[in-house]
């Protein structure tokens, strides 16, 4: 977005009117990583992992069951709750970014956090990033743009100085967390634009506790006395710390606590190893259903719970690493009734826990089968702070305040678009679900030029007959594989999927794969 535009686009918000200081809450959106939708306990009754913290907050508020991420990954879902805008716009198509991939998120565009900045918000992230930022690189020295770095750019940085464009850049007044997963370098922790202890090791993780062999974290740079249990634990704390800070303050704020838990590496505190009596991963998902009860709890004490909006979510499915036959085999399914797992564009990758909290305005204890998608974050705070969204802000969000008022209601949002790990679309209207590819598109059997032998190109279910997505009917109903394929044409073209101005999309986009 160019900078004229950018300011453009500010000044129109700043001219959509003032709010009171009694009408605008605060809004804490916690985004668990990796975490399926049978691994919550209000949504799953069969599940076997007791979360009590997310169900307490289920029962107090509103379950979106049609949530969706804009993914099956973390990169391009983060981007779109950000920025209320598809990842496939942008440079990144598939895949995730590395840790010290550069800044995915354009110059000049404006973020859910810039917007409500600019509504006089304290904005502040506590967590896992994962959108890139620009480290200093040494002399004649790169890192992978898009995509993971190999073991041989690791040291390619210069740690000891300062980071430019990471979360400070986009709208955040304060930044604390890891660059990216928990399993890329570096292994260090950053406060605003600098690491707060140089990685001067070279060190790996296991991936699951007391593992002296096999899956290990990748080998890089890691700060003196940085170990991978402690993050989910600091990450806790500093949420906490910055809830009784803005108590002191007395004045609104936006606090995204995107958590590094329940991927990988599976390491849970030794005080959370065995409470499930299954699985590290289960012990995880408990200890992670913990820390958002501390920061229930912090936003209670701080006499904060009122005027707040709390925002519970995944940034996909579960993982493939959490040994997903063996938790079947114990009677538990991290995805629930859903087919396939993070990575996947079958229902199991995307579709995740979506819980909203704000006392005396989201009705307590109420479901709602609305479809929603991580990206309309964005147009939900930006109508609970009285600013318009400009034509050039938030093309693929769309408020879910109204359903609030009106459960059973019709939804705003009539379609959706999704991705899978290798860029496979798919595209939801109503109970029709296209998928744009003749398997997974990830890492569940039917696997991208595996196992997709003699299978149609497209696939077609009806979501209300069949949400285990177990019968492909594109032979049988070629109308609607047709005015699917083009209204994701229309919705590229546009550069939006949302009524308003068409915007150009920053990079051409390929809807079929070959």
């Amino acid at each position: 977005m160019p900078l004229g535009v950018a300011l453009a686009a500010l000044t129109a918000l700043a001219l959509a009117g003032p709010v009171s200081a009694a009408d605008k809450p605060n809004v804490v959106v916690i985004l668990a990583d990796d975490l399926g939708y049978g691994d919550v306990k209000c949504l799953n009754p069969d599940g076997k992992i007791p979360t009590p913290n997310i169900d307490r907050l289920a029962a107090s508020g509103m379950v979106f069951t049609d949530a969706n991420t804009p993914s099956g990954v973390c990169s391009p879902t983060r981007y779109g709750l950000i920025t209320g805008r598809y990842a496939w716009r942008s440079k990144l198509k598939s895949g995730v970014l590395g840790g010290l991939s550069p800044r995915l998120i354009e110059p000049g565009r404006v973020t859910v956090a810039q917007l409500l900045k600019d509504r006089g918000y304290h904005t502040a992230c506590v967590g896992k990033w994962h959108l890139g930022m620009d480290w200093q690189l040494k002399p004649d020295k790169k890192v992978t743009e898009l995509g993971i770095e190999p073991r041989e750019q690791v040291f390619n940085v210069e740690y000891d100085r300062p980071i430019k464009n990471g979360p400070t850049a986009v709208g955040f007044d304060y930044y604390f967390g890891i660059s990216a997963s928990l399993d890329m370098v570096p292994y260090t922790f950053i406060e605003n634009d600098k690491v707060t202890a140089d990685p001067t090791e070279d060190r790996d993780f296991p991936f699951l506790p007391g593992r002296t062999t096999g899956p290990r974290c990748r080998n890089g740079p890691a700060a003196p006395g940085f170990e991978a249990e402690n993050v989910l634990p600091e990450l806790t704390k500093r949420a906490v710390a910055y809830l009784g800070e803005r108590a002191r303050a007395k004045t609104p704020f936006f606090l995204y606590v995107p958590l590094a838990s329940p991927h990988t590496p599976i390491l849970p505190t030794k005080d959370w190893q065995g409470k499930s009596g299954l699985t590290p991963y289960t012990d995880f998902v408990m200890a992670t259903d913990a820390a958002v009860g501390e920061v229930l709890a912090a936003l209670k004490a701080n006499g904060l719970e009122e005027n707040t909006l709390v925002v519970f979510t995944s940034d996909n499915g579960c993982s493939p690493q959490a040994d997903i036959p063996a938790l079947v085999k114990l009677g538990h399914n991290p995805s629930h009734v859903f087919r396939g797992h993070k990575a996947d564009i079958f229902e199991g990758g995307h579709r995740v826990p979506f819980i909203v909290r704000w006392p005396g305005k989201v009705p307590a204890g109420a479901k709602t089968d609305r479809t929603v998608c991580l990206t309309d974050v964005t147009a939900t705070c930006a109508e609970l702070a009285g600013a318009k969204l400009p034509d050039d802000v938030g093309e693929d969000s769309i408020s879910f305040a109204a359903a609030w008022a009106s459960p059973k209601e019709p939804a705003a949002r009539t379609g959706l678009v999704v991705q899978s790990v290798n860029g496979s679309f798919a595209v939801r209207e109503g109970k029709w679900k296209l998928c744009l590819c003749p398997g997974s598109g990830g890492w569940s059997a039917p696997r991208p030029g595996k196992d997709e032998a003699g299978l149609p190109a497209v696939q077609l279910y009806d979501l209300e007959a069949d949400v285990a997505e177990k019968t492909n009917l594109q032979d049988k109903h070629p109308e609607v594989v047709e005015r699917l394929t083009k209204q994701l044409e229309k919705w590229v073209a546009d550069g939006r999927s949302t009524p308003g101005k068409p915007q150009q999309n920053t990079t051409p986009v390929t809807i079929r794969r070959k």
